[in-house]
């Protein structure tokens, strides 16, 4: 197996590092603690192409592989585990998922602007009673002639509050179950979607998240995606290939801890030496080290099968499980190794942390997350 990487693909990990260093960064702690939304960043992000990197050029994408984009999610999410979700999110979630199903029609309409960074898109899946069991969606869409009129309630929408598009489930109908779900494109300006308050969180502050109403939202149908009925698949689909996403976040933060304990244990002295001369210490970083290494491994494994065109629904929640669990692991760590200053926001590490427990929770939970590596693996 080739673990190398491509020119291209260096040059682009490259290129996402020092727009993270010089373009994030200065604002990174000032918007963690207003929780601001970095418009202008997202907007830079567009035009860098790094909005719609997997999308095709002929819908206005950057037509890069899913290494490529992994390696730049990672860059972004070490300075900014923020803005690495909202790329994320509308890369991944919402380019990814129009780009497969989606008609010309939407494509040119919705797939362009947004793969260009010109729009922002959410993808809304969770309501207050489907959380990590999808399949009982209680928001209704009902056909009354050439549209849909939908009813109900999404929450934790990532982007919800900025994104001028929706990529929404709804039970459009009942009898079928899971089977009657179908996935709608609704843009925010439709009257009838109520944009609730942005929830106060604990980490990734700068992105947005809140719920979603829908009172009579009247829908085109020429804006299913797919067709009727295939919603639960499109929407399990596409979080495959998200938590690719997420786990390159989640590399980011333990990245970015693990930079963090190494640079002040050098500084930082005990006993007439640095702490880094010591053993407890060593042993922290080392083990901080190797999580990383495999996480990373796994992951672009990953990312590579998708590329192939494989099957890579385990290798993407093993990923996620392993890569999230070492950006807990690490920020924990990096906090210890800082003793007392890790636990105030002068020092970075104590974001890392807040930032780091999402990733064990959105786009499937750790839990869900060995239920699909254990299905897969019995399927064989």
């Amino acid at each position: 197996m080739n673990f190398d990487l491509t020119e291209e693909q260096i040059s682009i990990r490259d290129a996402a590092r020092d727009f993270a260093e010089n373009e994030i960064a200065p604002s990174s702690v000032e918007r963690d603690l207003k929780s601001e939304f970095p418009k202008e960043i997202v907007s830079k992000l567009g035009e860098l192409g790094f909005m719609g990197m997997m999308v095709s050029p002929e819908w206005s994408g950057s037509g890069m592989d899913s290494v490529s984009y992994a390696l730049a999610v990672e860059e972004i999410s070490k300075v900014d585990a923020s803005v690495g979700v909202i790329m994320s999110v509308n890369n991944s979630l919402v380019c990814y998922g129009l780009e497969k199903w989606g008609s010309d029609y939407l494509k040119e309409k919705y797939l362009k602007p947004l793969a260009s960074g010109k729009k922002l898109g959410a993808f809304c899946l969770s309501e207050p009673e489907a959380g990590s069991d999808a399949t009982h969606q209680r928001t209704e869409a009902q056909l009354n002639g050439d549209h849909y009129v939908l009813n109900g309630m999404k929450n934790w929408i990532t982007n919800g509050v900025n994104a001028d598009v929706y990529f929404l489930q709804a039970m459009s109908d009942k009898s079928k179950g899971y089977k009657g779900i179908t996935t709608f494109i609704i843009d925010k300006d439709t009257p009838g979607l109520e944009v609730g308050k942005k929830e106060d969180k604990l980490g990734i502050r700068s992105s947005d998240t809140c719920t979603l109403g829908l009172n009579n939202v009247k829908v085109p149908a020429e804006n299913v995606l797919g067709e009727p009925g295939i919603g639960f698949k499109i929407a399990m689909q596409t979080l495959n290939g998200g938590r690719i996403g997420v786990a390159a976040q989640a590399l980011g933060i333990a990245q970015a801890s693990y930079e963090a304990a190494v640079k002040y244990s050098k500084q930082r002295k005990a006993f007439n030496s640095p702490i880094s001369d010591l053993q407890a210490i060593q042993f922290k970083l080392a083990d901080m080290a190797v999580l990383i290494e495999a996480a990373r491994l796994v992951v672009l494994f990953s990312a590579k099968e998708k590329d192939e065109g494989k099957s890579y629904t385990k290798s993407a929640s093993m990923g996620k499980l392993l890569a999230s669990h070492a950006a807990v692991n690490c920020a924990l760590e990096a906090i210890q190794i800082h003793g007392g200053y890790g636990y105030v926001r002068e020092y970075l590490v104590e974001r890392f942390l807040r930032d780091s427990k999402i990733t064990q929770i959105y786009e499937g939970t750790s839990e869900i997350q060995k239920i699909v590596i254990a299905r897969e693996l019995l399927r064989n």
